[in-house]
């Protein structure tokens, strides 16, 4: 199945050319708003960048099911349309929007292609940087920019736990769990968490951290960062050893540099 990727890649830049830079630490009061809690935030900027790629993509992808973080937050039945869509493009408008509307330049754009419940494709696009990290199933993965120059991605060779570097988002921990978990990253060498999963996995394929991990799965977190962690050689499973699929929704993620790694970090981490 052809996708034109950089074509789907250049929607995201425009959109937020168009909708999000010019809105960047210029957002009123009545911009900004609560979703589940106080740090789950909308702006007007996903709301205005998401239907701009929508439209864009009923023309490029007239066939596929477009998902949306906004547009599941206005109908969440949409969701569970993916399990039976052939086609599906989901988009996370502005991934990390609470650093967007804290005024943090650490925020992005990412779509994954989604064909018969396999992640076939994955973009994560910086603003602030004005590139992409993107993959192709099957086809390695690549630091692309506006004037064409790219670049081969790779993840960072092992290491032993106590030297490893590492993006945990423990928000989604929660009682025994949380405190075992944070307790446990003590045997890492450090951890950090960017509240933008965009730019953690563009860490991690950059080779700069040796793991990412979550607790909440939703599609337009994930799909996009896992298949470019996978292509650039990495290994990604939930926490029980299963495959991460488009449409799982629990059961934790953990992406690491490689198998063994993975299998330490799950054992001295979470288990």
């Amino acid at each position: 199945m052809p996708i034109d990727v950089m074509a789907l890649a250049d929607v995201l830049r425009r959109a937020a050319k168009a909708e999000i830079l010019p809105r960047f630490r210029r957002l009123n009061l009545g911009d900004v708003r609560a979703k589940s809690e106080a740090t789950d935030l909308v702006t007007e900027a996903d709301v205005n960048a998401e239907r701009m790629i929508r439209a864009e993509l009923e023309h490029l992808m007239p066939e596929a099911l477009f998902i949306g973080e906004e547009s599941v937050a206005a109908d969440p039945a949409l969701l569970s349309r993916l399990k039976d869509a052939d086609l599906a493009v989901i988009v996370d408008p502005v991934d990390g929007t609470f650093n967007f509307a804290s005024g943090i330049p650490a925020f992005g754009v990412m779509a994954s292609v989604v064909y018969r419940n396999e992640t076939v494709a994955g973009i994560i696009y910086d603003p602030m940087g004005d590139d992409w990290v993107m993959a192709e199933k099957g086809s390695g993965a690549f630091l692309r920019r506006p004037d064409g120059d790219s670049m081969r991605l790779s993840v960072a060779a092992a290491k032993p736990l106590d030297a490893m570097i590492g993006m945990a988002s423990a928000g989604y921990f929660f009682g025994e769990q949380r405190e075992k978990i944070l307790s446990n990253l003590a045997k890492v060498r450090m951890f950090a968490c960017y509240r933008c999963a965009a730019h953690e996995y563009r860490t991690l394929v950059g080779g700069h951290v040796d793991f990412v991990m979550y607790n909440k799965l939703m599609p337009w977190d994930h799909l996009a960062g896992t298949l470019i962690a996978q292509e650039a050689g990495g290994h990604a499973a939930r926490f029980d050893g299963s495959p991460y699929r488009p449409t799982d929704l629990e059961g934790g993620l953990l992406v690491a540099t490689n198998p063994e790694s993975w299998r330490e970090l799950r054992d001295q981490i979470i288990a």
